[in-house]
C-alpha cells in the first residue's frame, strides 16, 4: 500500500482571518485533512476553526510534537502514513520546520519514504529580509542568541565580524520578553555604521519594519515590547 503524504501547513503570524495571508488552495487542502501534528493543541484548534473546520474538531486526530517530544514518540508518528493516510504539520506561527521542532518529523518522513509537500504561506524571516533593504543574496539565519549577557555580547561581535567579511546579512529572533534587552545589547556592541533592521508583527495592523544605522537607532531610540520580532543587520 502506498504511504500517505505529509503536508507542511503554514499558519498566520498573528490573530486574524487566515484567508488574508493564505491562498484558497492551501485552506482547501487543510480542510481535507483529518490528522494533524501540531506544536500546541489550543492554537492549532483555533487556527483550524478559522480556516474552515469550525464545528468539526471532534472529527480530527491530533498529535503533539514540540521541543519536549521524546525520540520514542517521534518514531511512532512515522506510522501515521502507513495506511495511505495524509497528515498535516503545523508550527505555532509561520512556516513549519523553520526554527521549529517539526523539522524532526520532516527528516523522519524523508528517511521513511513519505512524500513531503510544503504549502505556500508567510515566513516572518523572509518577509523581514525582503523589507529590510539589506543583502538578500547572502544571508544567514542564526536563530536565538545566547541568553547569558556576556555570551550574547560576544556572539553579537562575532556575527558583525562575519557579516563584514562575507557581506552577509545576519538574521536573529528572540523570545518576546527579551526583545528590548537584545536591542540594547545590539546598540551597545555593534559599530555605528552597521545597518540594523527591526521587523515586528509583520502582516498585522501594528507591524513595525524599519532599517536604520546603529548610530541613528542610538539617537532615535525604540521600544519594541513583547511581540514577535526579527532582528537583521549588515556590517
Amino acid at each position: 500500500m502506498n504511504k500517505g503524504r505529509l503536508f507542511l501547513i503554514p499558519t498566520p503570524l498573528g490573530e486574524g482571518d487566515p484567508s488574508e495571508v493564505l491562498p484558497a488552495s492551501v485552506l482547501s487542502r487543510v480542510c481535507s485533512l483529518k490528522v494533524f501534528v501540531v506544536e500546541e493543541l489550543r492554537t492549532a484548534r483555533r487556527f483550524l476553526s478559522k480556516a474552515g473546520l469550525k464545528g468539526h474538531m471532534d472529527e480530527l486526530e491530533f498529535h503533539v510534537l514540540n521541543e519536549h517530544t521524546p525520540e520514542s514518540e517521534l518514531a511512532l508518528l512515522g506510522r501515521l502514513f502507513d495506511d495511505g493516510q495524509d497528515a498535516g504539520l503545523m508550527s505555532e506561527a509561520g512556516l513549519p520546520a523553520v526554527a521549529d521542532p517539526g523539522a524532526a518529523l520532516v527528516a523522519l518522513c524523508h528517511r521513511e519514504g513519505v512524500e513531503v509537500v510544503p504549502l505556500t504561506g508567510p515566513s516572518s524571516l523572509m518577509l523581514a529580509l525582503m523589507g529590510s533593504g539589506l543583502d538578500g543574496q547572502s544571508f544567514a539565519f542564526r536563530g536565538y542568541l545566547p541568553a547569558k549577557t556576556e555570551d550574547r555580547k560576544k556572539a553579537i561581535r562575532a556575527a558583525e565580524k562575519l557579516s563584514a567579511s562575507l557581506h552577509q546579512t545576519q538574521i536573529f529572533i528572540e523570545t518576546p520578553y527579551r526583545n528590548d534587552t537584545l536591542m540594547a545589547d545590539l546598540l551597545r556592541e555593534l559599530s555605528p555604521s552597521v545597518r540594523l533592521c527591526i521587523a515586528a508583527d509583520l502582516t498585522l495592523e501594528d507591524s513595525l519594519l524599519k532599517t536604520r544605522t546603529v548610530s541613528q537607532w542610538r539617537k532615535d531610540g525604540i521600544t519594541i515590547g513583547k511581540r514577535p520580532c526579527v532582528f537583521l543587520f549588515l556590517a
